[in-house]
């Protein structure tokens, strides 16, 4: 049988870089990865000299964006294009990470006969309601994230994109991010993560749902992250839960890490072992 690839969906924020840590340790396990940038990211990304330091704040919430009319149909169209090509090669594991989850569904949802797996880690799942109604729950209500919206460097609608200052010095907004996303970490870890991170995402999350005709149909794995305070574990329950009703003959696969929701790409030696045993599966 010819080895899996397993196609690696970054979360908002983020790049293809970011996943090299978990790359390297699914190589030493002789496994093949192919980590994706989504549109508008990675070198494509916008990195404006206002972002530098010392930084022009004024000028950085004016610079224009090239994530600007970039939206869901266009990070699934990416997607779908790079797992026709691996597919060409063998069975494709799609894996995807926090706000990576709302693309994994979109290419299950339009081609479920390329995809042998789908790996949802603390990532959006979205089968009874759209990804803003998800936010509005009452699971979601705990995510540290809700006190971070200083982050915004920029007016999102002139803008046409969210953009973060991920290189703040404000220590209170700090210690709330850290918290977020990678309180389990060290300082180092976490200043070493923010800059991995790009200013500016997409404003379009889009409204799809899973489709139970064709998503339904792949294998698909939740990997829960307990310690994650910024999709909290009951929001990462509930999108297990309505995954299950919508598809009760092929329900998610469960597994727990202990892990913040950076964590996995930090520290990533137990999500390689996961995934490993995922193609025994």
């Amino acid at each position: 049988m010819t080895a899996p690839t397993f196609v690696l969906v970054h979360g908002a924020g983020s790049n293809s870089f970011g996943w090299a840590p978990l790359q390297r340790e699914l190589a030493l396990r002789g496994h093949r990865s192919l980590a994706v940038d989504l549109p508008g990211h990675g070198f494509g990304a916008t990195f404006p000299a206002a972002y530098q330091a010392p930084q022009d704040l004024a000028a950085l919430a004016t610079t224009p964006s090239a994530m600007a009319g970039i939206g869901h149909a266009d990070n699934v169209a990416h997607v779908l294009e790079v797992v026709k090509r691996v597919r060409e090669h063998g069975p494709v594991i799609l894996v995807g990470h926090s706000r990576g989850g709302l693309t994994l569904t979109g290419v299950g949802n339009a081609a479920p006969e390329l995809i042998d797996r789908l790996v949802y880690i603390s990532a959006w799942c979205c089968t009874a309601d759209t990804p803003a109604g998800y936010q509005n729950s009452a699971e979601n209500a705990s995510s540290a994230l809700a006190g971070v919206g200083s982050l915004l460097a920029a007016n999102p609608m002139e803008l046409g994109a969210l953009r973060f200052n991920w290189r703040t010095a404000d220590p209170a907004l700090l210690a709330t991010l850290r918290e977020a996303v990678l309180a389990d970490g060290t300082d180092d870890e976490f200043h070493g993560y923010l800059n991995t991170l790009e200013p500016d995402e997409t404003l379009d999350v889009g409204e799809e749902l899973a489709d139970a005709d064709t998503w339904g149909r792949i294998p698909h794995t939740y990997i829960r992250l307990t310690a994650d305070r910024s999709i909290p574990i009951a929001l990462q329950d509930r999108f297990i839960t309505d995954a299950d009703a919508l598809t009760p003959g092929n329900p998610f696969d469960v597994h727990t890490l202990d892990v913040s929701h950076a964590a996995v790409l930090v520290h990533p030696k137990a999500t390689a072992e996961l995934l490993s045993s995922l193609i025994t599966a």
